[in-house]
Formats: C-alpha cells, sequence, structure tokens
C-alpha cells in the first residue's frame, strides 16, 4: 500500500495550485496595462458591462479604451460596413465592442508582422482604426478567426477605471494574446469567471 503524503507536501501543492490559478487574474488596479484583459464579476454593477471580457487597448492615468471581446452578434459585416471595399461575400458577422460611439467601427487581425496601420496591442493582436487599414485587412482575405470588427467601444475618464477596479468591479487577466480570438468567444466569460471563482473557494 502507498504511503500517505504528508500533511506539509499536501498544503504546498495546494498552495502551488492556487498560485497557478490566482496568477492569472487580479484585482489591483497596478495590474491595469493594455493587453489586459477585463472580466466583470457576477455582479456587476453596471449592467452595461454584464457579463463582459474586454480586452485593453490603450490605458494611462488620463483615459483607457477597450473593446469587448465576447459579444458576437449575428449581423453579417457587409450590412454594416455596406461602403468598405473588400467585402465581398465575406460571411463574417460583426462583434458589439462597447456602449460607446455604436456607429464607429474598428477592428483587430492577429498577424505574424505588424500590418500597415496598425498599433501593437499584445502578442501578435493588432488594432486597425483607420478606415484605409480596415479595407486592406478586408482585401487581404482574412478569415474570422484573424481579423473581427467591431462596432462601438468601452472608454473611461482620468482614475475612472482604476476606481472601479479598486471597488471591486473587475478581474484582470493576462490572457489578452491568447483569448481575443478565442473560437467561441460566447463563452469566455464563463470560463473565466469559473477560474476566477475556483482560485477563491481554494483560499476559504
Amino acid at each position: 500500500m502507498a504511503s500517505a503524503v504528508p500533511a506539509p507536501l499536501r498544503w504546498f501543492a495546494a498552495a502551488l495550485a492556487v498560485a497557478a490559478v490566482l496568477a492569472a487574474q487580479s484585482q489591483k488596479p497596478a495590474d491595469l496595462a493594455m493587453g489586459k484583459l477585463l472580466v466583470s464579476p457576477r455582479q456587476s454593477p453596471d449592467p452595461s458591462f454584464a457579463e463582459s471580457v474586454i480586452l485593453l487597448l490603450h490605458y494611462d492615468g488620463q483615459s483607457a479604451l477597450g473593446l469587448m471581446i465576447n459579444r458576437r452578434t449575428t449581423v453579417p459585416i457587409a450590412r454594416v460596413l455596406r461602403d468598405f471595399s473588400g467585402l465581398g461575400q465575406r460571411p463574417d458577422v460583426i462583434y458589439l465592442g462597447g456602449p460607446v460611439e455604436r456607429t464607429s467601427a474598428m477592428a483587430l487581425v492577429r498577424a505574424g508582422a505588424k500590418p500597415d496601420g496598425a498599433t501593437a496591442v499584445t502578442g501578435k493582436v493588432y488594432l486597425l482604426m483607420a478606415r484605409q487599414a480596415l479595407e486592406k485587412a478586408l482585401a487581404a482575405e482574412r478569415g474570422p478567426g484573424d481579423l473581427r470588427i467591431y462596432a462601438g467601444y468601452c472608454g473611461w475618464g482620468p482614475g475612472q477605471l482604476d476606481a472601479e477596479t479598486r471597488l471591486g468591479g473587475w478581474f484582470i487577466f493576462n490572457r489578452g494574446a491568447e483569448l481575443a480570438f478565442d473560437g467561441n468567444p460566447d463563452t469566455v466569460w464563463s470560463r473565466l469567471i469559473s477560474e476566477t471563482e475556483a482560485g477563491l473557494a481554494m483560499l476559504r
């Protein structure tokens, strides 16, 4: 019969498991940065952000900007961007990037090298905002796994996002490069919030 694992080793293994989970998330404003993911808690204080996962595209002491990466619609981009060239018969659908300026369009593209007119976000993920850059990306025939177009965005004024995070309004994950083009965007929030709750349960 195998001998029982000594109690100190069991505690050490449990501590490593907790650390592995919690290393992926934080609630410290100091951890806010471009490329991080913001995940709303189950009881979000703002219904506009309920069950949302937001990729931070910009963050500094004066402002913050992000896109919800888990709000896929059923509306084809060809219907929304009717006057854009390069659309062809693309079946891609639009994503709701956030509650601000939903008539505006921007895109995330995944590429091995920085596309013309793009801004680096994290890893191989880049932001396209200029119309010319968007049309060029569309003409390159990138599929929905490498190009996603968003209507609207999320924005915060000076100190606003820090204050919300300090009050428990967001979990911060360092997994933007991994999940920005996740194949099942509709389940990203539930997966991340389950990881967070599992980590918190281990601490009890």
